[in-house]
């Protein structure tokens, strides 16, 4: 990606949430920073909750002409009218979730810190790949991509690339110039005021 090119902002939703409080708070960080996508992202396996949260973000996203994509739940797409999926298991299925999907839908992978499981996504037919965790995060095993890997895709794949996990500001200045996307969710969600907390984040990106 060119130095001149500000990164696009990929939103992503809380893994829980209160269904008659979010939608409100994810409208006005829609309305005030321009957001390409939306990840949902919920940890629970209530198939009800889920379509009734998809039903709800889906109506504030489309209201605004932002994609919506679901994390992990291929066969709830078509049914939830989203745009696509964002798989976490990096290469593993994009082949065949390409397939079942169409060239329409969204398809992305989460790819870890891991070059090469990015490169067979981006290969399979993924639209987009993240890396992560980008900043300091007591959680998973510790590990963090490397700033030589963005280095290198932004100059040899033409794939776009996400990063995210644990961002600062410090770390949206360093990224800037080598992301594609910068994926933000827990980043401004916990705090009390979702939209101050992303221009304090986005403001080494002018």
């Amino acid at each position: 990606m060119a130095d001149t090119e500000r990164p696009q902002i990929y939103l992503v939703t809380p893994p829980e949430f209160e269904l008659e409080l979010f939608p409100q708070r994810l409208a006005a960080v829609l309305d005030a920073t321009g957001i390409a996508c939306i990840r949902l992202s919920l940890a629970t396996r209530d198939e009800d909750r889920v379509a009734r949260a998809a039903d709800a973000l889906r109506e504030v996203a489309h209201a605004r002409d932002v994609a919506l994509v679901i994390e992990n739940h291929v066969l709830l797409v078509d049914r939830l009218g989203l745009d696509g999926v964002h798989l976490t298991d990096g290469a593993r299925s994009v082949r065949k979730v390409r397939k079942d999907l169409g060239g329409d839908a969204i398809v992305g992978a989460f790819c870890g810190v891991t070059r090469h499981e990015g490169i067979s996504a981006g290969e399979a037919g993924a639209d987009y790949v993240a890396f992560g965790p980008v900043g300091e995060t007591p959680l998973g095993d510790g590990s963090r991509v490397e700033f030589e890997l963005f280095e290198w895709w932004s100059e040899m794949i033409e794939v776009p690339v996400v990063a995210e996990g644990a961002l600062t500001a410090e770390l949206v200045a360093q990224f800037g110039p080598v992301t594609d996307f910068f994926g933000i969710g827990e980043e401004i969600w916990r705090a009390e005021d979702p939209v101050a907390a992303m221009r304090a984040l986005l403001a080494p990106l002018g």
